[in-house]
This record gives structure tokens, sequence and C-alpha cells, in this order.
């Protein structure tokens, strides 16, 4: 019991299913953590009825209403920490991230990594599906990313990613900000000002098929204004 995959979810009836039972046919014997914030199409209920074929493998937490992506992973980790898995991952319901690479990722780790991003901007990654404005933001929001906090992540907003146990003992969670995409770049830049050794490893990223995208303006705004806000974590020293 090394391995768990935590998955936020909030609507995902198409897709809870089939990522559950995807990730259990892997060789490595995941765990995975639903964290589920009352979708009113009845995800959590689809979970539940598969928690007797995967007795002690699908766990999941309900949650009242949206409280964000970030609080749903800070739970999670917390959660898992508790129950002494030793690699936690972070994964997307829809199948944006294919999880066959969940194996590359954990090897990465394996081989040195204490933080593993399912990366695609680095050579070898690559995005399909996305209209040419989405991707211009997202490649955009990288390279400003880069730039204001020199933290070498080619895809710092990247929601594929593995991290090694000591790295969440070390990141105080308590004090992480933010909830959108600027919670996926705190995170890696905590880990990474902590002398963490972050890989980035090249995934290829497929917009969803089934389901609604949970992007909005809001989020992006809280990206852009969470790397600014970033620069006075040098001064806290993650204290």
């Amino acid at each position: 019991m090394d391995k768990i995959v935590i998955i936020p979810t909030y609507n995902e009836k198409e897709n809870a299913e089939k990522i559950i039972r995807k990730v259990f046919s892997l060789p490595g014997n995941y765990h995975i953590l639903i964290v589920d914030d009352g979708s009113p199409d009845g995800t959590a209920n689809i979970v539940m009825g598969l928690q007797t074929e995967f007795a002690g493998r699908l766990h999941l937490i309900e949650r009242t209403g949206k409280q964000g992506l970030g609080t749903a992973y800070i739970f999670g980790f917390k959660w898992s920490l508790d129950r002494g898995y030793q690699y936690i991952f972070e994964m997307d319901a829809d199948f944006s991230h294919n999880p066959d690479d969940l194996n590359r990722l954990y090897k990465a780790c394996e081989d040195g990594a204490d933080v593993a991003v399912g990366s695609r901007y680095v050579k070898g990654g690559k995005v399909k599906n996305w209209p040419w404005e989405r991707i211009f933001i997202s490649k955009g929001g990288a390279f400003y990313t880069k730039m204001i906090t020199w933290m070498p992540v080619d895809d710092p907003t990247a929601g594929f990613v593995c991290y090694k146990r000591s790295v969440l003992e070390t990141i105080p969670l308590d004090k992480v900000q933010f909830v959108g995409y600027a919670f996926q770049i705190e995170m890696k830049y905590r880990a990474w000002k902590l002398g963490f050794k972050v890989k980035e490893v090249p995934i290829i990223f497929i917009d969803r098929v089934e389901g609604a995208s949970k992007m909005t303006k809001g989020i992006v705004k809280e990206a852009m204004y969470g790397v600014w806000r970033m620069k006075q974590f040098n001064k806290e020293r993650n204290k």
C-alpha cells in the first residue's frame, strides 16, 4: 500500500467508473481516493457502487458544495499522509491525463525525482484537441510564470503529478493559498524552493471528450495574480 491517486470530481458521472476501472487495471497496486464536491449528477453514488468490488483500494470523501481544486487536493494529501502512502498522485477524472502514464511518473520518482510532473511542454509532450487560443493562453501562462519565479519548470500549471511523501510532509500545506491553476504553480514552487528535485515527464494531454470543462476566467486571473504573490514566499521560506 504505497501508491494512491487522488482524483477530485464534480459532475463526472460520464467518466467516474471508467477512470477508476482503468487505474485499477494497471500493474502496481494503485489505490484511489475520490474527493467529490457534492456532485448533483450522482458521481459519488457511482463511486460508492464500486467500493464493494474494489474494497480496500477505492476510497471516497464527499464534501459539501464546490470548494475548489486546491482544497480537494490538500484534503487528499493530508488523508493520504495519515494512512502511510509513500507516493501520492494528482490526476483529473476526464482522461485528459492518460492513466497509463502513472507508471512513468512513479518510475521518475523511483529514479531520483521528488516531484514528477506530467508535462505538455517539454520535448515529447503535446496537447491534442485544444483550440489555438487555449494553447496560446496556457503556453503564455507557463512562460509568464517562468519569467517571474525563475522556477525551472516548463509546465507549471500541470495537474498530473506524483509527489514523494517527504515533499508533502515538508510543504506547510495549511499555508497553501490558492485553489485553481495557481494551486498547481504554488505546490511546484514551494517544493522547488525547499530544494526538492522536480522532474518533468513528457505526456500527451488530450482534452476531455465527455463532461464539461471546469475552466473559468476567475481561475486564470487567480493564476496570473498568484504568480506575483508567490514572490513573497522567498521571505516566508515556507515556514
